[in-house]
């Protein structure tokens, strides 16, 4: 059902891509390379982490020049698309839930 290309593919965009954001980010500000923005959280961080996972051009590219075989690309392309909706859905849940809602301007 699943080739170990799918799970790769899977595991790089919904796990790779926000575990090196957020480390990545962490160093950054542990070094004294930059700070995080006034009233931003690490918690927040990892919401942002998650939706760098929606990038899915680069993929896309790599699995034309990795394989030749039309079917394992075809195969590799909706699990970039699958992998990148499930990034962003839980990107946005996790914002969703670790965000305020704004005041609203209403009078």
């Amino acid at each position: 059902m699943f080739t170990t290309n799918d799970l790769g593919i899977f595991a790089g965009l919904v796990l790779g891509k926000p575990l090196g954001i957020i480390l990545f980010s962490f160093v950054a500000v542990a070094t004294g390379v930059c700070v995080l923005p006034n009233g931003l959280k690490w918690i927040q961080m990892i919401g942002a982490g998650f939706l760098g996972g929606i990038g899915f051009t680069m993929s896309i590219f790599i699995t034309l020049l990795a394989f030749d075989d039309g079917i394992v690309i075809s195969d590799s392309k909706i699990t970039i698309m699958v992998s990148s909706l499930v990034a962003a859905i839980i990107g946005l849940i996790w914002l969703k839930m670790t965000l305020k809602t704004p005041a609203s301007d209403e009078y």
